[in-house]
This record gives structure tokens, sequence and C-alpha cells, in this order.
């Protein structure tokens, strides 16, 4: 049987601002996202219904998003046959690394090829707006300033010679960014201006600065966490690790550097120091979205090869 299959990236937030809640309920961003090499894997193959199966963690509080995506394609492609979806699990959950928002987006891209359904790009990204603030971006991936709610892109020069070490802590928090977007107090908003320097630093083929890559959900996540942020953060100062950021909502937090020896050196410390209780990964930037490939086993295939490297 004949199946289609991708890897999706993660992404990182170089900086995360919020300026104000709006009057629909969302609040207003402003970040720069760059699409990572931590990859889960889909697989899609034509069926009588809709289906899914695959690593799903229950615990996070939502609803599966790629199932939801699969279901809301086929609304709007008016009822095509069934299809079932696959999903193998590497990227963290609810860890502020967008693994399902990137799940959500390769179903769609998985889904129109399955059935051949042609679909204009801005219609394509009004659905995937409709799903998830953050899914838009997964449909080009590289690097991007995204304003309004996450879903308005302005695409930016990667930094494809950094290397990033992720370190993602086993923490489950149910409804985890409700929750912290109801912790933000108005003492939290701020106007942009430090994303837009960031946006102004990759633009001239830079990494931007530590003191650029503030996060709003700082202050919140450690209401939620008291220790975490200070532990990690002495847990990088001694691997070595030029400095420390968080990541969306967290509670993933990481580091950058330019040389990759150094990177796995400062990782093989945080894996030392941190163990198990923390997943630790070695990544570049993804320039565009992982290909899709036609497979002939039923079977889904790993999660490997992978540009992450995980020990």
């Amino acid at each position: 049987m004949i199946a289609l299959s991708t890897r999706t990236p993660a992404k990182l937030n170089l900086g995360l601002e919020v300026l104000d809640r709006r009057s629909d309920g969302f609040h207003e961003i402003n970040t720069v996202m760059v699409a990572i090499g931590i990859f889960d894997r889909l697989r899609i193959v034509a069926a009588p219904s809709l289906s899914f199966t695959g690593d799903v963690n229950a615990d996070t509080g939502h609803e599966n998003l790629a199932e939801i995506a699969l279901s809301e394609f086929r609304n709007w492609a008016g009822g095509e046959p069934g299809a079932e979806l696959r999903l193998k699990k590497r990227i963290p959950v609810a860890a502020g690394l967008g693994g399902a928002s990137s799940d959500a987006a390769a179903t769609l891209r998985l889904a129109k090829r399955l059935w051949r359904v042609h679909i204009p790009k801005t219609e394509l990204h009004e659905l995937a707006a409709k799903l998830g603030s953050d899914v838009p971006f997964f449909l080009r991936c590289g690097a991007a300033l995204a304003t309004g709610r996450g879903e308005k892109l302005e695409p930016l020069p990667p930094p494809s010679t950094t290397w990033f070490v992720v370190a993602s802590p086993n923490i489950v928090l149910p409804h985890k960014t409700e929750r912290l977007y109801g912790l933000l107090q108005p003492g939290n908003f701020t106007a942009g201006d430090h994303v837009g320097q960031v946006a102004d630093v990759l633009r001239m083929g830079n990494f931007p600065s530590p003191e650029l890559l503030a996060n709003a959900f700082e202050r919140p996540l450690s209401q939620l966490f008291p220790a975490l942020r200070e532990e990690l953060t002495q847990m990088f100062h001694r691997a070595g690790a030029p400095f420390i950021a968080l990541s969306g909502a967290g509670p993933s937090h990481y580091t950058a550097v330019a040389d990759p020896f150094r990177a796995e050196h400062i990782a093989a410390k945080l894996r030392a120091l941190l163990g198990s209780a923390t997943d630790i990964f070695v990544c570049q930037t993804v320039m565009r979205p992982p290909s899709i490939t036609v497979v002939a086993s039923p079977a889904i295939e790993p999660a490997e090869p992978n540009s992450a490297i995980k020990r």
C-alpha cells in the first residue's frame, strides 16, 4: 500500500514580546521564530474513513491538533475520501517548541498531496491560522518575524550557521499556554522593540545578542515553577553555555553557538548535569518544509535520520 511520509520540525523563539490583550481574547505578540531540526514524523495513507494513530499525550489537556487538521482539511475539500494518519513523536510535548503546530501544518501538506486537492496559498494560510497561531509558520519554516497573534509572517534570513543546544525539562502542565497567558500582567507587556532589533540583526546576517532574546513568559513560568529558571541558568553556566533563553511559553530553554563541537560539548555537560529528567538536543535551522516522500511499507518509519542529536 502506498503512503506519504514527512518529518515535522520544531521551532525556537528568538525573543517573544506580548504587546497587549486584544478584544477577541487573544494577545498581540512580536516574536522571531526559527524552525529547528528536532523532528516528529507523520505518515498518511488512503482509507475508507478518517482515523488517527500514534503517540498522543493526553495530559496536555488538548485534542491532537494533527487529527483536527485532517478533519478540517477534509471539510474544506468537500468531503474527500478518508485517510489514516500516523504520528511518531520526538519533539517534546507542550514544551514551547511548536510540535503540535508543526504536526498540524504537515498534515495539511500531506492531505493536500494525498487527495490531490488544489488550495490557494492564501486559503491554506487561513486554514492553518484557524488551527493555531503558530501553524502558518510551519508551512514555510526558515525564520520569520511573527506579529498579530503569531499568524502574520515576514520572512527573515535564517541563522544558517548557528548551532542550538535545547534543554526541555519533562514537565507536564495541562493547558499550559492558556494558564501562562492568564498570569501575564500589564507590566509584562512591552512595545516589541527588542524583537524588532532581533529581526534587524538577522537581516544583517548576524545572530542577536542575548539581551534581545527576552521572553514575556519568563516571569509567569517562574511563578508556576519557581526553581526552574534558576536551576537551568546555573546548569547552562556550568556547561559553558554563553547564555540561556526561553522558547515560547516554555519550559524549553536554549543557547546558541557557532561551533558544532562546542555545541556538542555543552550538550554533553548538560546531559550529565540534568540527567534523564531533561531532554537535550543539538540542532540547526531547518530552511524549508521537509520533503514529502512516497513509501510502500504500511509501518511508520522511525524519526531518524534527524539533524537533531539527542542521547
